[in-house]
């Protein structure tokens, strides 16, 4: 579990990377298509996952209760500090594995899930490199130059 944790704190560290590197005019632009959307929306859409996870009740995390804050999504410092608090829950949580039930929409309504938090995090940490590629599309179209040459890459890609 702890290598789980741990790998989702280095995934994250990237963000605070772009995040030092990044205008809150570039994070908030939303002139690439095909999607339109922006850095900041898809940061704040990695953080809202991991958020979800710290509000387990009773064995239950609901995946699609999320906070979604605009201003997370609109001002780098304030993504920043979100990005710190997120990291320092992941640093103090108790890594004994245990299952949970997870809510999400699969498209067809809420649903309930068994699972175990070791698997959510795994698919947490999945969900943020498969965003950051999509962000890494968007920085490479804006013409920002980053100097993580290995953002938006899953660890797996082959290397050229």
């Amino acid at each position: 579990m702890q290598v789980i944790i741990n790998a989702s704190i280095n995934t994250l560290k990237k963000s605070e990377t772009l995040l030092s590197q990044l205008s809150n005019e570039e994070l908030t632009n939303i002139s690439i298509g095909p999607y339109y959307s922006s850095i900041g929306s898809h940061l704040r859409h990695i953080f809202d996952f991991y958020n979800c996870i710290f509000c387990e009740e009773k064995g239950v995390i609901d995946l699609t209760s999320r906070e979604r804050n605009t201003k997370v999504e609109s001002c780098c410092l304030t993504a920043s500090e979100h990005l710190t608090h997120i990291i320092n829950k992941l640093n103090d949580f108790n890594t004994e594995n245990k299952n949970i039930v997870v809510i999400d929409d699969l498209g067809t309504g809420k649903t309930k899930i068994n699972y175990t938090i070791e698997a959510l995090f795994a698919q947490a940490n999945s969900h943020a490199i498969h965003h950051y590629a999509i962000i890494n599309y968007i920085i490479d179209q804006l013409g920002i130059k980053v100097a993580d040459c290995e953002f938006g890459y899953n660890p797996s890609t082959p290397k050229r």
